[in-house]
This record gives C-alpha cells, sequence and structure tokens, in this order.
C-alpha cells in the first residue's frame, strides 16, 4: 500500500465519507457562483449555484450541479433559454438571497430580461445564455448540460468567490 508524503500542517487522519465530511472538505474548493434564471410568464425565477463549470470551448458548452430537493429548478427545466450570471465581488448579500428558499427572490435586484426570456443579474461579472442540452443522473444531484449561446464579459469586475462557507475577495498576487 502506497502512502502520501503530503502531509500539511494540521492536517488530520482520512475521515469517513458522511455528508457532512464531504461538505466541509468540497468547501475547501473555492468556486464562483452563478445566478441561473429565466422569466416564466413576467416573473424572474432563479437561484444561485457554486457547482457551475466550463466543459467545451468547441462547442461552447457548460455544466451546473442542481440539488434533486430544489423546488425552483424544475419551474425552469422548461425554459427555452436561461440566463448565467457569474456573480461579482460584494454580491454576497445578493447570492444568499438567491439561495435562500424565500418566495420573490428578485424583490429589490437589478435584472434584465433578454428577448428569449433569459435572465440576467446586472452588476454580475459575466452574462451568458444557454440552453439545456442534457441532463445526467448526479446522486443527490441532477448534473445539467448547456449548450452556450452568447456571452458577455465585464472586463475589471471581480467575480464573487466562495470558500468554505464564506464570501473572499480575490488579491493580485505581485
Amino acid at each position: 500500500m502506497a502512502t502520501s508524503a503530503h502531509n500539511p500542517s494540521g492536517a488530520s487522519a482520512p475521515a469517513e465519507l458522511h455528508a457532512a465530511t464531504l461538505r466541509r472538505a468540497f468547501g475547501a474548493y473555492p468556486t464562483g457562483v452563478v445566478a441561473i434564471g429565466a422569466l416564466l410568464g413576467n416573473e424572474p425565477v432563479g437561484f444561485a449555484a457554486s457547482s457551475f463549470v466550463s466543459i467545451s470551448l468547441q462547442p461552447p458548452m457548460a455544466a451546473v450541479s442542481v440539488a434533486r430537493t430544489s423546488t425552483t429548478w424544475p419551474r425552469l427545466t422548461g425554459a427555452p433559454v436561461l440566463g448565467l450570471s457569474v456573480l461579482s465581488h460584494g454580491q454576497g448579500a445578493l447570492c444568499r438571497r438567491l439561495a435562500s428558499r424565500e418566495v420573490n427572490r428578485f424583490d429589490g435586484v437589478a435584472w434584465q430580461a433578454t428577448p428569449d426570456g433569459a435572465v440576467v443579474i446586472e452588476d454580475a461579472a459575466l452574462w451568458l445564455t444557454a440552453r439545456v442540452s442534457a441532463t445526467y443522473d448526479g446522486g443527490d444531484h441532477e448534473i445539467v448540460l448547456m449548450d452556450l449561446l452568447t456571452v458577455e464579459l465585464f472586463t475589471g469586475v471581480e467575480p464573487l468567490v466562495f470558500h468554505t462557507s464564506q464570501f473572499r475577495e480575490l488579491i493580485p498576487h505581485g
């Protein structure tokens, strides 16, 4: 049996794979946060997710994992186009609101809709629009693969970073 020479200061013995242990472990990996939204009727509907990942440049694709307990995702699955807003530094409170179980998460939120009904959040670091191309079983999550349709990058706007259940600021390494 191979042993690891890597033992950072403060590391503990390997833990069993319990949900709480995995939540803490996965929290050690910093992620961005994306708001996913669309108009349903005239109402913006959406939520925040930190499980967003780029998949392919050609063709342009991304994916997100959505908890099977989500009550919002089933409402969005029929939307023809989704807006994906990579939230920016300073939008932590907005992120918590979009991740909450509140009925109207968009009260007081600056957003706009594209002509095809995708909802994007103002002052975000990046806007994408996408169409769901496939879904896959991901245990207690559903893995949603999306074809990207448009991109609008806001140069100089720092993204929101989520790490160890806190929002963090990126600092350039000099």
